[in-house]
């Protein structure tokens, strides 16, 4: 059985992304102390509130959460949770985790927050090969901007602002988009991850 963790940070309704996570041979639970978190096969940073408040919760594990990824343990980081893989946000005060150089700051463009479907270009990762996605579902104000486009695996644009879709650094990948609210081809993503970070 792999282990499957989701940090809850308390700010939002963890139900479809768990049901996106729940398959054969997965075991899965819901961890609100960030050091628990970390006693598991696979991390997941849930894609639902505000920067600041989810900084504050994963504050007293940072250093080790940080560490842990680091070292490899396979983390899939969604909306919010990719922003925590940055070093800050303008949304709020607090640090992120810092696994990948640079930060996070509000949408560019007229009609803010950036919500419905929207196209993923430039996909350049196997887990988009194993479960191609053209469009996916996008709920976010704020976006990441890394220091280098090294970590980039695919890209989207909103209006006149482009920002990455999704990103990697090593075992940990950040999405911009909710894959639990992307149809079918969110899920197979989110099964695709879970295939490659199986022990």
């Amino acid at each position: 059985m792999t282990r499957v963790t989701i940090f809850d940070y308390g700010a939002g309704n963890l139900h479809s992304l768990a049901k996106s996570l729940s398959a054969d041979g997965v075991s899965l639970c819901v961890r609100t102390d960030p050091l628990a978190a970390l006693d598991t096969d696979v991390l997941v940073l849930p894609g639902v509130g505000n920067f600041a408040q989810a900084a504050e919760r994963l504050a007293p594990a940072r250093g080790a959460m940080r560490d842990a990824i680091r070292r490899g343990l396979p983390t899939l980081g969604v909306c919010l949770g990719m922003q925590l893989l940055f070093e800050a946000s303008t949304e709020g005060a607090g640090s992120g985790l810092g696994v990948l150089a640079g930060r996070v700051t509000r949408v560019v463009a007229a009609r803010v927050p950036h919500i419905g479907w929207n196209s993923i270009e430039e996909p350049c990762d196997p887990l988009f090969r194993a479960a191609p996605l053209g469009r996916a579902y996008f709920a976010n104000g704020f976006a990441c901007r890394p220091k280098s486009d090294a970590s980039v695996i695919a890209w989207t644009a909103h209006e006149r602002d482009r920002f990455p879709a999704a990103v990697r650094a090593g075992r940990a990948v950040g999405v911009q988009f909710h894959p639990e609210k992307s149809s079918a081809a969110g899920v197979a993503f989110v099964r695709a991850f879970l295939a490659e970070a199986a022990p």
